[in-house]
């Protein structure tokens, strides 16, 4: 399985390759394929760009450096936990979500049916509202990494706004 936003997608998924496991549009093999992320903690992309882009929005460390990948108790963690600690961080900070973009790239799984689920997940840890968060995918065509199945990726535009006094929107 693979842990996207959140949300726990299991999948098995097939593709078309040659003999050297390269993608071909025409079916000469067909092996089975289950994708997923190799990642020191649970590799919610989504989470771990989310977390990133907070930390670059108050000029913080990045997650690697907050997180680091050579400390066993980060093996195997759940990255809401890391939201969680975003989350903390930029309240100490005096900010709240002013909005979230989020743009998954990736061929399969298909996450067009995850998405109000993982929309869900990131306003509940981020104490935030439905219409702060947007989230979008797509697909690379079947080119470079990404499109043949090796890769995924995610860019997050957020913006913070200070709280003025002790409300949050």
């Amino acid at each position: 399985p693979v842990v996207i936003g959140g949300v726990v997608i299991d999948h098995e998924d097939q593709k078309w390759t040659d003999k050297e496991g390269k993608y071909t549009d025409a079916p000469n093999s067909i092996y089975t394929t289950q994708l997923g992320v190799v990642a020191h903690s649970d590799g919610d992309v989504i989470y771990h760009s989310l977390v990133d882009a907070i930390f670059g929005a108050l000029t913080l460390p990045d997650i690697g450096q907050v997180f680091q990948d050579t400390d066993p108790r980060w093996r195997g963690c759940d990255s809401s936990k890391f939201m969680e600690h975003a989350y903390d961080v930029m309240k100490y900070y005096g900010y709240q979500i002013g909005n979230i973009d989020v743009t998954l790239i990736l061929e399969r799984p298909k996450v067009a049916g995850f998405k109000p689920r993982m929309k869900e997940n990131i306003v509940r840890l981020l104490h935030t509202t439905e219409g702060r968060v947007n989230i979008k995918a797509r697909t690379h065509e079947k080119l470079d990494s990404m499109g043949e199945l090796r890769s995924l990726s995610c860019h997050v535009v957020v913006t913070l706004e200070k709280v003025v006094g002790d409300k949050e929107e």
